[in-house]
């Protein structure tokens, strides 16, 4: 199966390391010219060089998507450097709380909401229009399996992915006939630095995070750029409004 990415230009918000990192690896891999955003300018600029050492090209545009006036410069710099947006991976995020709801705060709920939630609806906004522009393109949204299901102690998390779901399936269906996809991929637990800070003070936690999987493990970050690329790619044509969950069996049990 072709890929058909030659010529295309891939945005990845949240693209300093786990994730994003490893989806604009694989967008260069395929040829495409990336743009590379986060708040992280460290980990946003090694990205990028990544991938130049490996004979791509791409750009660091440090962007905080909570703030609707970087997120603007974002698509100028898009623009200005490569001329075009294809495809937009919104996989900025933070992390979840760790106690009952009501043992959570105010300025807890409303930092996640503001990165999860806030972050994906301004990006989509200013991104829609560039791709109209040039008769269509795809935009795929971090959730989680947490977007799907009950997530006992963290419910403002699990929350805002609800919500990224909610906004995915009605930016599919407003923007359907204009050549436009949105679609979700929505993780189980998966092998980056967010999942070591959770766990590395209890490997014990670590290891039923393993278990709580079919398949006996956590998940690969590779494995949840693959799933973008798919989304994003000429072959998926047909999907829109999707929440691909990628969870090793995890939802099922």
């Amino acid at each position: 199966m072709s890929l058909s990415f030659s010529g295309r230009v891939a945005l990845v918000t949240g693209g300093a390391a786990g994730i994003g990192r490893a989806t604009a690896l694989a967008f260069a891999g395929e040829g495409l010219q990336v743009v590379v955003s986060d708040v992280d300018v460290q980990g946003g600029e090694a990205t990028a060089a990544l991938i130049r050492e490996a004979g791509g090209e791409a750009l660091f545009v440090r962007c905080d998507v909570t703030r609707e006036a970087e997120v603007k410069v974002l698509m100028e710099r898009t623009l200005a450097a490569y001329g075009r947006l294809d495809y937009a991976f919104n996989n900025a995020g933070i992390e979840i709380e760790k106690g009952r709801l009501a043992e959570g705060s105010e300025a807890e709920f409303d930092a996640i909401m503001g990165v999860n939630v806030k972050g994906v609806w301004l990006c989509m906004k200013h991104q829609i229009p560039l791709l109209l522009a040039q008769g269509g393109g795809a935009i795929v949204n971090t959730a989680s399996v947490a977007g799907v299901m009950a997530a006992p102690k963290m419910s403002i998390y699990a929350a805002s992915k609800h919500a990224v779901i909610g906004l995915t399936k009605s930016a599919a269906v407003e923007y359907a006939k204009k050549k436009v996809r949105v679609n979700a991929v929505c993780p189980a637990v998966i092998d980056t630095d967010m999942f070591r800070r959770a766990y590395e003070t209890d490997p014990k936690k670590g290891e039923f995070a393993a278990a709580m999987h079919p398949v006996g493990r956590i998940g690969k970050v590779e494995e949840i750029a693959a799933a973008v690329l798919y989304l994003c790619c000429d072959a998926a044509g047909f999907t829109t409004g999707h929440s691909l969950v990628v969870d090793g069996g995890a939802t099922v049990i």
